[in-house]
């Protein structure tokens, strides 16, 4: 039986004594779907101590990012423990709404899994910090009460997940988006880690290509956050893909230095917008939830322009303006790692994953356009060259051929 309300709110404040009062956290709701969650109040709901427990750090952006940290709140909550998070607390999903989450995330993809996605009956503990300092301390309370897997996701937690894991080695750790690296940055790995990294240039080297099959201005927008190897990787292997369908398009690029500046993302939309992109694309965590804001202005406003964002489909934020998305399977990785751990069958290592494993999609094009059709058997036969090794996509700018971007 699943526990009350009264008694997950004493298990919370039990374990929330364990902390400083620094780092202690406070239960907040998720965000509103059309604006980003507020990255400043951590959360944690204390199960019971009858089930498994696991333990979830977010980045920044949070919960409430419509991005990354929902896909991993996704595979852990809805997927793994059948539960959905609401006002303060969790509550338990029907059969019917827990499939309809497998379904708008795998789409057909589910049904063509080796193994169903069933649920495993733990219980949750989500943590969100308020700055990046709280990582290190956030992953140990959870190693302190016990807990036995802890996921990490973002490659800010890396140093934390490493001094988390050497200080408790008998406990789990899941790191998506970044291997353990040494002093020298080397990868290197260790026996209760595991980490999940992915190929994502092959999905915007998909996305680029619709782009450029979809542009009637033939100039696109790129929207990156940090300028980081990782989000580089998304820009090359966009604009790759651009020039692939459309070698007289242009690629507009700018950074906006972040992934939790709502407003900066959408005055950076508005300006790529404003130079004549019609077709930006966002890989900005809660910035490029601002980048999706303004072109949804616009395609409100009756330009015809569109986006496409990162790690999971924000079609439902702006149906009419949303082209596509790089999906990545971030929610399956969570819940991947949760099952192996129920079974005891958990180990470290490294995962690289992408096209050709199912860990890199990209989202249903579900917008007209002249040529659609046409567009999607070419996405498709890009794909497979892909797959097949016959396409190598470039993973930074350096090493595409032709003049640098527009800024």
């Amino acid at each position: 039986m699943r526990p009350s309300l009264s008694t997950l709110l004493l298990a919370s404040s039990l374990l929330l004594a364990c902390k400083s009062a620094k780092e202690e956290p406070t239960p907040v709701a998720p965000a509103a779907p059309s604006a980003p969650a507020a990255a400043t109040t951590p959360e944690t709901v204390k199960p019971a101590p009858q089930t498994t427990r696991v333990g979830l750090v977010l980045s920044l952006g949070g919960r409430g990012d419509q991005s990354f940290n929902d896909s991993a709140l996704r595979g852990l909550e809805e997927w793994a423990a059948g539960v959905k998070y609401e006002g303060g607390s969790y509550k338990d999903l029907t059969p019917e709404q827990r499939q309809a989450s497998l379904q708008g995330s795998l789409g057909e993809d589910l049904a063509r899994r080796d193994s169903p996605v069933e649920p495993l009956g733990i219980s949750p503990i989500v943590i969100q910090s308020r700055v990046a300092e709280d990582y290190e301390p956030n992953l140990q309370l959870l190693a302190d009460q016990g807990v036995p897997l802890s996921l990490a996701v973002g490659f800010q937690l890396e140093n934390a997940v490493e001094t988390a894991a050497k200080r408790d080695p008998e406990m789990h750790f899941l790191l998506v988006d970044s291997p353990l690296l040494s002093a020298q940055g080397e990868p290197y790995t260790l026996p209760n880690v595991r980490t999940v990294v992915f190929r994502e240039e092959e999905g915007c080297y998909l996305v680029g290509a619709l782009a450029g099959l979809a542009t009637k201005t033939n100039k696109v927008g790129f929207v990156g956050g940090m300028e980081i190897p990782l989000v580089k990787r998304f820009e090359a292997g966009f604009r790759a893909g651009v020039a692939a369908t459309n070698p007289k398009a242009t690629v507009v690029v700018n950074y906006t230095g972040g992934f939790t500046n709502f407003a900066l993302g959408k005055q950076v939309g508005q300006d790529l917008l404003t130079k004549g992109s019609d077709v930006i694309f966002a890989a900005a965590g809660v910035d490029g939830l601002g980048a999706i804001q303004a072109v949804k202005e616009a395609r409100d406003g009756g330009k015809v322009v569109y986006v496409m964002g990162v790690d999971s489909d924000p079609s439902h934020l702006a149906p009419k303006a949303v082209l596509s998305a790089v999906i990545k399977r971030v929610d399956l990785v969570v819940y991947e790692a949760v099952r192996d751990q129920v079974r005891g069958q958990f180990r470290g290592g490294t995962q690289t994953l992408g096209l050709k494993e199912g860990g890199i999609a990209y989202a249903p094009v579900r917008l007209d356009f002249p040529g659609k059709d046409e567009a999607l058997r070419t996405l498709e036969s890009l794909k497979a060259k892909i797959i097949a090794g016959e396409i190598q996509v470039p993973t930074h700018p350096s090493q595409l051929t032709g003049s640098k971007p527009k800024p």
